[in-house]
C-alpha cells in the first residue's frame, strides 16, 4: 500500500473525531458528537533529506521533548521508513455538537432523559517495560503525556 501510494496514486484520507453520545428522547433522533474532516489528493515520498526532520517532528506533536531523551534513528533504520506527505487536492469538513433537536418537538412531553454525555479520552498510568532496569525513572515526557496521578498513585 504504502508503495502505491507513494508512486502518486489518488488517495482519500477520513479522520473522525467521537466526541459524545447526543442522547434524544427519540430512536431517530439519538445521534453523536464528532468532528470529522475527509482530504482527497495525491501523496508522495518525502526526499531522504528531510525524513529525519519529518520525524523529529511527528514525534515532537504527539509527545513532547521525546525526541531529546531518545537515541535518534540510525541509517538502516532511516532507510526502512516510509514517510508520506499528502497534497491536499478537495477537502470536506463536518462537526456536530449540542443537545438533541427534540426539545420542541412532541417528544419533549415524554418521560424520558435527553442532553448529551461526553466522552473523553486521556492517558493513564505509564507501565514500565518488563525488562527495564530497575532505578529509571520516568521521563518528563512521558510523565507529561500521563498528566497528574490519581490520589493513592505514587
Amino acid at each position: 500500500m504504502v508503495r502505491l501510494l507513494s508512486s502518486g496514486a489518488p488517495a482519500c484520507l477520513t479522520v473522525t473525531l467521537f466526541d459524545g453520545w447526543v442522547l434524544a428522547r427519540s430512536a431517530f433522533e439519538t445521534g453523536v458528537n464528532y468532528e470529522s474532516v475527509t482530504l482527497l489528493g495525491c501523496f508522495r515520498a518525502i526526499d531522504e533529506t528531510r525524513k529525519l526532520a519529518a520525524l523529529e517532528t511527528f514525534m515532537e506533536a504527539v509527545l513532547p521533548g521525546r525526541w531529546a531523551e531518545v537515541r535518534p534513528p540510525s541509517r538502516q533504520e532511516l532507510k526502512a521508513t516510509a514517510i508520506l506527505e499528502l497534497e491536499i487536492g478537495e477537502a470536506s469538513v463536518k462537526a456536530h455538537d449540542g443537545p438533541p433537536d427534540d426539545d420542541l418537538s412532541p417528544d419533549a412531553e415524554l418521560d424520558v432523559w435527553a442532553g448529551t454525555v461526553p466522552v473523553t479520552e486521556r492517558s493513564g498510568a505509564p507501565l514500565a517495560s518488563p525488562a527495564l532496569r530497575e532505578g529509571i525513572p520516568v521521563s518528563p515526557s512521558v510523565r507529561r503525556l500521563a498528566g497528574p496521578s490519581p490520589p493513592g498513585d505514587p
